[in-house]
């Protein structure tokens, strides 16, 4: 049998007898198999079918009481927002309203208060921001600022206008007067000990990164000057504060430099006036010069000074003995201590004048809006700049002075500036950077002057040498020349400044390179070229001196003494190492000389051998033994007689003449002396003990003057007038 069953649509969900509907519909299906089960069971699944149609049914009529209910509720709802929205409309444009009138009343009110701010703020404008304080100084700005506009916009016409203008012109001259108030009283030039406080112990080295800042102006300050010039700038569009702030700040920097200069000079016990010293404005010393609590630098360096001590060196650790004599020798130095002080500060005036233009850039930072931070940058320092660049060209200046009057040392002290001014030009070239050509190009061409001058100075004591007179000054006793001495003393401080020196040679001249392609190696060996030609250039005229001795052996002396002195000074101070990467045999060649030099003065012990080797009629050992037995012949008496005579009269004669000479190195001194003995007494002692037992003389004291010792002590007597 089948059994189909009606069924009626339905919400998804449960029927009443909690059944899931999947399951219901499981079982109906079952139901439609019914045929299908045994017979004992189709009563019990027919009850069961006809509950799950009561189900259904129930639960069909629920769900129509639902819907009806929720169309209920959906058309209240509909009715109630069709009541509330007009209300809540109405309630908008209510709140709309209120809004409106709010902001007329305050606008109103603002409008009323431009018709009066110029009679309310005046008293407060004409006390200035000192009385009521920046801040409420610049926001009562900005209200005649606001009423101005308004105006301007609105009413021009309006008699109120004139004063609103009148008064905020009067706050924007106040403003400006306030900041110049500030600058003037609160801007001092930078103390010389704090300078040189920051500069270091030596300022060449001295790195420019991770320095502390300079406190121009107290934190403060530097606020309401950044406000102000930030009004003045952005609301009235001036310009005229940026004039007296860069009239100041230049002046500071100024006095800054002269207060450093003046410290200098001072410390270094220099009381007149340095020749490169600009006199165009005045110092103020009261607002910078320390007091007495006020610490000064422990030492000023001598970066400078290095070049006199170097000089000084050769004198003092050259091979002559303290004191001794040297006739037309160069025996004092040339160079003043004035203008080491001038190289000096100027050294160091450079340094600071870089440190103070990198904080004068750091300074305006906030202050001079951005735009005009060149312009106004480049006029603050031109003054400085200006200044310092002028100095050098005095240097430069008194350096071909210096060189027209042949004071070649004086100008080897403008080489420590010109290192100097190459180390820090690169920061220079930083710090100036966005200037103008001409600002820009001022320390390349002081760095050119001073490189061509200092080339030029190079030059010119090689052609000095050269061309030296023959007799000038020669040394009576065969010593050092003068110019041999002065030349080492010009070239060893070469040695410190052999980049620099080199430098300059490649640069200037006729045969000059382009800078850039000049590195250190190529600047040292050029050096080391020059320095060999200025040694060949002297060992040339010293030949030539040489030859105006009357003397021979004097000559040899003369020569003997330059040429030691002039290796064992470049050994000294290590030129010879930098002449050796350019030419190895210098050293070699002066070893040579020197030996034979010492050669040719061994020929002047010829006349005193002679007797002592019986150059003529020797007498033979076996006829000595015969003159022992036997009486001596007249003739061979007179032959003994004159051998003893020559050599007294040859050996007091050349001790005379060269107790005159000088050899003034003690090392090279006492090895002559020491060949002089082991030269001529141990032939001397054989021709003694050959002739002493003969009785050739009943005088034997007139005859045999001089015992072995007493040769030796001769000879000690050499090379010392005082003997």
């Amino acid at each position: 049998m089948t059994i189909v069953v009606e069924e009626e649509s339905s919400e998804e969900g449960t029927v009443d007898s909690g059944v899931p509907q999947g399951k219901v519909l499981g079982s109906i299906l079952f139901l439609c198999h019914i045929n299908d089960l045994p017979e004992a069971v189709v009563p019990q699944e027919r009850n069961n079918l006809m509950t799950l149609k009561d189900a259904l049914n129930k639960s069909h009529t629920n769900t129509g009481n639902m819907l009806t209910i929720l169309q209920s509720f959906e058309n209240r709802l509909k009715k109630l927002e069709g009541t509330v929205e007009p209300v809540y409309n109405e309630t908008e444009m209510l709140r709309r309203r209120q809004e409106n009138i709010e902001k007329t009343m305050t606008t109103l009110d603002n409008v009323l208060g431009y018709y009066h701010i110029a009679k309310d703020v005046q008293d407060l404008i004409k006390e200035g921001p000192v009385v009521c304080g920046l801040e409420k100084y610049l926001s009562t700005m900005d209200r005649l600022l606001q009423a101005l506009n308004y105006f301007n916009k609105h009413n021009p016409t309006s008699l109120e206008v004139t004063d609103v203008i009148k008064v905020y012109d009067d706050g924007k001259d106040t403003l400006n007067a306030e900041f110049r108030s500030l600058l003037g009283r609160h801007c001092r030039p930078v103390p010389a000990v704090t300078i040189l406080d920051l500069l270091g112990p030596d300022e060449e080295l001295q790195t420019m990164e991770n320095d502390a800042p300079i406190e121009h102006l107290p934190e403060k300050i530097v606020n309401d000057l950044t406000l102000i010039a930030k009004w003045l700038y952005t609301n009235g569009k001036a310009t005229e504060y940026m004039k007296d702030y860069t009239k100041v700040r230049s002046q500071m920097l100024l006095y800054s430099l002269q207060g450093l200069k003046e410290h200098m000079k001072t410390s270094s016990g220099t009381s007149a006036n340095l020749s490169f010293t600009s006199q165009s404005s005045p110092v103020p010393v009261s607002k910078f010069r320390g007091t007495k609590e006020t610490p000064s630098r422990r030492s000023v360096r001598k970066i400078a000074n290095s070049i006199k001590r170097k000089a000084t060196t050769a004198l003092m650790q050259s091979p002559f003995d303290p004191g001794h004599r040297r006739q037309g020798s160069y025996n004092e130095l040339t160079k003043e201590e004035s203008f080491d002080v001038e190289i000096d500060i100027y050294i160091t005036e450079l340094t600071a004048l870089l440190k103070l233009i990198q904080s004068e850039a750091q300074l305006m930072s906030g202050i001079i809006p951005e735009k005009h931070h060149r312009s106004v940058f480049e006029s603050i320092i031109e003054g400085s700049l200006d200044m310092v660049v002028k100095g050098g060209e005095t240097l430069a200046s008194n350096a071909k002075k210096s060189i027209s009057k042949h004071d070649f040392l004086s100008v080897l002290s403008v080489f420590p500036v010109v290192r100097h001014l190459r180390t820090v030009k690169p920061e220079f070239d930083l710090a100036l950077e966005g200037c103008q050509t001409p600002t820009r190009a001022k320390l390349a061409s002081l760095l050119s002057t001073l490189g061509s001058t200092s080339a030029k100075a190079l030059e010119e004591f090689t052609e000095s040498i050269k061309n030296d007179p023959e007799r000038s000054s020669m040394p009576r006793d065969g010593t050092v020349h003068e110019l041999t001495n002065h030349t080492i003393i010009v070239l060893e401080p070469l040695l410190d400044y052999a980049e620099t020196a080199g430098a300059m040679l490649l640069t200037h001249g006729e045969h000059a390179v382009p800078s850039d392609a000049v590195d250190v190696k190529k600047s040292k060996l050029k050096l080391a070229d020059y320095i060999t030609k200025v040694l060949s250039a002297l060992g040339l005229n010293l030949s030539n001196k040489a030859e105006t001795y009357s003397d021979p052996i004097l000559r040899h002396v003369f020569m003997l003494n330059n040429y030691h002195y002039i290796l064992k000074s470049l050994k000294r101070s290590g030129v010879l190492e930098l002449i050796h990467t350019w030419n190895k045999d210098v050293g070699q060649f002066y070893e040579d000389q020197i030996h034979e030099q010492k050669r040719l003065y061994s020929q002047s012990w010829s006349k005193v051998l002679h007797f002592v080797l019986e150059m003529n009629e020797p007498i033979s050992q076996q006829r000595i033994q015969q003159m022992e037995t036997s009486k001596i012949k007249d003739k061979e008496k007179q032959n003994i007689k004159d051998k003893f005579s020559g050599f007294n009269k040859e050996l007091e004669e050349i001790s005379r003449v060269q107790k005159a000479y000088a050899i003034p190195d003690p090392e090279l001194r006492d090895n002559i002396k020491k060949d002089n003995k082991e030269y001529i007494v141990p032939r001397y002692k054989l021709f003694l003990e050959k002739f002493q037992r003969l009785n050739f003389t009943k005088n034997s004291e007139k005859y045999m003057k001089y015992t072995v010792k007493d040769v030796e002590e001769t000879l000690d007597k050499f090379f010392d007038t005082s003997a």
